[in-house]
């Protein structure tokens, strides 16, 4: 029965309680061991030390120009010669043969203006001017007959052969015909003006380039009303804003205080920020005569040397007045750093290059000297950032920590 199956239920107390507690101490000591293992490797890594604090530079494209520029200044392209095109009559723009970039040359038609008006009052004015050179024609018969009748008579009044009044009669009608040609003629000389002044009325309508340009803006399109005065609100004054291309210079704000380092014709290098890969050799043209109160600055006009498609109006520029010329083994950019950061170890030298948190001894191959910057011609790359005057208890591999950061 189970109360008989109960009862027979008995502890043995003669087998011992903790039987595997051998097996669980050499567990123990083999994960105690596995552990400090661990933490010595990672105190080998350096993970336990504390991290070296440091100064970094970076790895740049420098010019070696740089190390013998005088004075740095920001300005702008800007164009000497820019012009506004708008018409000197008030009329509906009609054409337009031009577009933002377009090329054009000096006199080069750009738009039309609605001129059916003017052209009708040049035909009606050169229609006039027919007229009165038909009258003079007219004119001119008439005294020459009457010339010819003058003539004859005094001829027969000398052999009295006819009255006095006859003559008198033929002498006056010789010089009226003579005044009707000088009139005529007049009215000539009056409708030529008239013709011109109808032709001129009717190229006020022609809106021309002034000069060899591109077009940098449309102003007005098809439709508009163009006048010169530009009183409605919806009336345009402007129909394209155009650009000399060949005048393209940096205007640049330099402080006052270092005028004195400057000087007409001083070599320059201009760096644009749309071409971040290329320096612009230039010159200083102008130091304008004039100071700008507010900002303590006087405007200096700088020269292209070369004038590239990508030099646009108006991109911003930073220009590096320099001591003297670029040579020509000085225009191609070099990979450079701080001559500080370059340690010699092992027989060569080394920077130590700063990739996620430690301080990587990476071997470089060093070039030219260019004021406190070391050309580096392999083993870093642009934008890569070494150390600064690394200290010697710093290893490759060492945990560090960036100054400011």
């Amino acid at each position: 029965m189970a109360e008989d199956d109960l009862s027979q239920l008995r502890i043995d107390k003669s087998r011992p309680a903790f039987r595997s507690r051998g097996g669980k101490r050499r567990t123990v000591y083999v994960v105690a061991a596995a552990v400090i293992a661990l933490l010595i490797v990672l105190a080998a890594a350096g993970v336990f030390s504390p991290a070296v604090r440091v100064d970094a530079v970076s790895v740049q494209q420098f010019y070696p120009s740089q190390s013998f520029t005088l004075l740095n200044a920001s300005g702008y392209v800007v164009p000497q010669r820019k012009a506004a095109v708008a018409s000197k009559v008030t009329a509906r723009l009609e054409e337009l043969f031009v577009e933002e970039g377009s090329k054009v040359k000096k006199d080069q038609v750009l738009a039309r203006l609605e001129n059916a008006d003017l052209g009708a009052a040049l035909r009606q004015a050169e229609a006039n001017l027919s007229v009165a050179r038909s009258s003079v024609d007219q004119a001119r018969a008439e005294l020459y007959d009457a010339r010819l009748n003058f003539e004859r008579e005094e001829r027969l009044l000398a052999k009295e052969f006819t009255t006095r009044s006859v003559h008198d009669a033929a002498e006056a009608r010789y010089k009226k015909a003579k005044a009707a040609v000088a009139g005529a003629e007049s009215s000539v000389r009056a409708s030529e003006a008239a013709v011109r002044e109808a032709r001129v009325s009717l190229e006020y309508t022609y809106i021309r380039a002034p000069f060899d340009a591109v077009v940098l803006t449309k102003n007005a399109d098809i439709g508009d009303i163009v006048t010169p005065i530009g009183a409605a609100a919806t009336a345009k004054a402007a129909v394209v804003t155009l650009a000399d291309m060949s005048s393209l210079k940096v205007e640049a704000d330099v402080s006052e205080s270092n005028l004195e380092r400057l000087k007409v014709g001083q070599p320059c290098q201009i760096e644009l920020d749309a071409v971040p890969d290329t320096r612009f050799d230039g010159s200083v043209h102008m130091i304008v005569p004039t100071a700008d109160r507010t900002k303590a600055t006087v405007m200096v006009k700088v020269n292209f040397s070369r004038l590239d498609n990508r030099i646009l109006p108006e991109m911003s520029a930073k220009v590096a007045f320099l001591s003297r010329e670029v040579g020509s083994d000085e225009k191609r950019p070099r990979t450079a750093v701080n001559g500080k950061a370059v340690v010699g170890r092992k027989g060569g030298k080394y920077l130590f290059v700063v990739k996620d948190g430690r301080a990587v001894m990476t071997a470089v191959t060093t070039g030219e000297v260019f004021g406190d910057m070391v050309e580096l011609k392999s083993g870093a790359a642009s934008g890569d950032r070494a150390v600064l005057n690394p200290p010697e208890r710093l290893k490759d591999g060492s945990r560090v920590k960036i100054a400011g950061q």
